[in-house]
């Protein structure tokens, strides 16, 4: 979803060995033992000689990263919004396919960014709700309506068993796309970001 990295944390009187991740809206680690602190239960966190620190809630948790604590130190103070990790510019022009997120479009009107619901010759930047495979089938139409440079967002249900992530990337692989990002698009929602592969991006 963010940046992951292998680490060691020491928390509660315990030290563990595993993985981190900074997710949208939570520093997260998978280990002997999980942690799960969200942004907004953090009080302090400082970047020492390579150790992050990580005040909150339930006590104290030092995250043994290296180089990287200080940058991830500064992306938890400064956290990017969901709209910034899925490349919505103010004032843009966004197709919204097939699905409705109230949060999703209140963000977007705050950018007065211009939605549609349908497609057009050419777009730029597309968010395609998917439900099930049926649903999923629609990514060949949207790739074709796609500008050299554009992109679509494929907005899935997280974890869900009616679209496994390995159905969603063999899509738009089949649409003549390919995946180059994966957003945690809300607590609820996963969205895999496609575009054109680089060598088919020049008009003929």
């Amino acid at each position: 979803m963010g940046a992951e990295a292998a680490c060691t944390v020491r928390f509660d009187g315990t030290v563990a060995r595993g993985r981190a991740l900074l997710e949208t809206d939570a520093l997260v680690f998978r280990g002997d033992f999980r942690l799960a602190i969200p942004y907004r239960d953090i009080r302090d966190v400082r970047a020492a000689g390579g150790d992050l620190t990580v005040v909150f809630h339930k006590g104290t948790a030092v995250f043994v990263l290296g180089a990287k604590a200080a940058v991830w130190a500064e992306k938890i103070r400064r956290p990017k919004s969901v709209l910034d990790k899925l490349g919505v510019a103010g004032g843009a022009d966004v197709a919204v396919l097939a699905f409705q997120d109230r949060a999703f479009e209140a963000s977007l009107a705050g950018r007065r960014v211009t939605v549609r619901r349908g497609l057009r010759a050419e777009e730029a930047l597309v968010f395609l709700g998917v439900s099930d495979l049926r649903s999923l089938a629609r990514l060949r139409t949207v790739a074709r309506r796609l500008r050299p440079d554009g992109a679509v967002w494929v907005v899935t249900p997280r974890g869900s068993a009616a679209v496994p992530e390995a159905r969603v990337l063999a899509a738009g692989r089949t649409a003549g796309l390919v995946d180059v990002k994966v957003v945690r698009f809300s607590e609820t929602h996963t969205a895999h970001k496609f575009v054109t592969p680089v060598a088919r991006r020049q008009r003929p």
